[in-house]
């Protein structure tokens, strides 16, 4: 049983962009370029905030002040930049989009709590220093889709529509074939070496956007730098189902977009009737060719289908 649940460690989305430390400068340059370039298209800063245990939480942040917060929460192996792109597609609200505790540039201690409750908990931190708290809309990839559920189910008062995007979590669905002998020891997201970055890149992904191996070799530098860290953080989450909690939204009738690839390999796109079972009121779109990160492989598309749920939302 174990080992079945440790398969579900191949979870999580990737992370598309970030800086890193690599072998090749030049590779590391350019690679700090295309994520600057592409955080500047979507107006993004990039900010931090000391938390009162003393981490530091980096996040990003448009200057749409008068929008309604949104915050939006990357996935396992992921970081702020899972967003960037399609943060210049909602622009109409007023993002946040942190590095989660053990990701990104964010703090990484080796025996923190990195279950969807602590982090939720951090991330109410960072919403408070803000003045945030009220009325946010919170949306999550993968393990960012559990995460968001562990969010509203601690704070549902607070919390105006929930949108999860092939979320992590809801485990009595099972797992794909593809990973039923996924271990520890034998993971897809667990990086030794570049080629294993590589395969899981096309794994995640169906069509996977196009990004030049020296820039990819940086990203997977990153990986296997933080593998350890990697592996104890996949221990604690593969477990934590946040079905229980789920119940929370349905009971506070928080309205809900589920979003999912039909060609995901990660999470079963079965996933959804399960979600649809426990939250009833939750909307429910399957998108065609499309794999684990839709926000990544289909940016147009899903900032439509978003951006169409909340228009939903204010002519209720």
């Amino acid at each position: 049983m174990l080992l079945k649940r440790l398969g579900l460690a191949a979870l999580f989305s990737l992370s598309v962009v970030g800086c890193t430390t690599a072998p090749n400068t030049l590779a590391i340059n350019t690679t700090q370029k295309l994520v600057q370039y592409e955080r500047n298209k979507s107006d993004l800063a990039v900010k931090a905030l000391t938390l009162s245990s003393g981490d530091k939480m980096v996040y990003a942040e448009n200057d749409n002040v008068t929008g309604e917060p949104l915050l939006l929460i990357h996935g396992f192996g992921g970081n702020k930049d899972n967003f960037t792109r399609i943060a210049n597609q909602l622009e109409g609200y007023h993002l946040i989009i942190p590095d989660l505790l053990g990701f990104g540039e964010s703090s990484k201690p080796m025996t923190a709590d990195y279950r969807a409750d602590a982090q939720a908990t951090r991330l109410h931190e960072l919403l408070q220093a803000k003045g945030l708290t009220s009325n946010i809309h919170v949306g999550g990839n993968s393990m960012g889709g559990a995460i968001s559920v562990a969010y509203a189910a601690k704070y549902p008062k607070d919390v105006k529509s929930l949108w999860l995007v092939d979320s992590a979590g809801f485990w009595s669905a099972g797992v794909p074939k593809s990973l039923e002998g996924a271990t520890l020891e034998n993971n897809p997201l667990l990086i030794n070496n570049k080629e294993d970055f590589y395969k899981m890149y096309d794994f995640v992904m169906y069509k996977p956007p196009y990004i030049p191996k020296s820039v990819k070799a940086v990203f997977a530098q990153e990986r296997i730098n933080n593998k350890e860290l990697d592996a104890k953080i996949l221990e604690q989450i593969v477990t934590d189902s946040v079905e229980e909690r789920a119940k929370i939204i349905a009971k506070y009738n928080i309205p809900t977009l589920v979003v999912w690839g039909d060609k995901d390999q990660v999470i079963k796109p079965e996933t959804t009737k399960l979600i649809k079972e426990i939250i009833p009121q939750a909307q429910v779109i399957i998108m065609p060719e499309v794999g684990h990160v839709p926000m990544v492989e289909a940016v147009k598309d899903t900032a439509n289908d978003y951006k169409a749920f909340r228009d939903g939302l204010e002519v209720e």
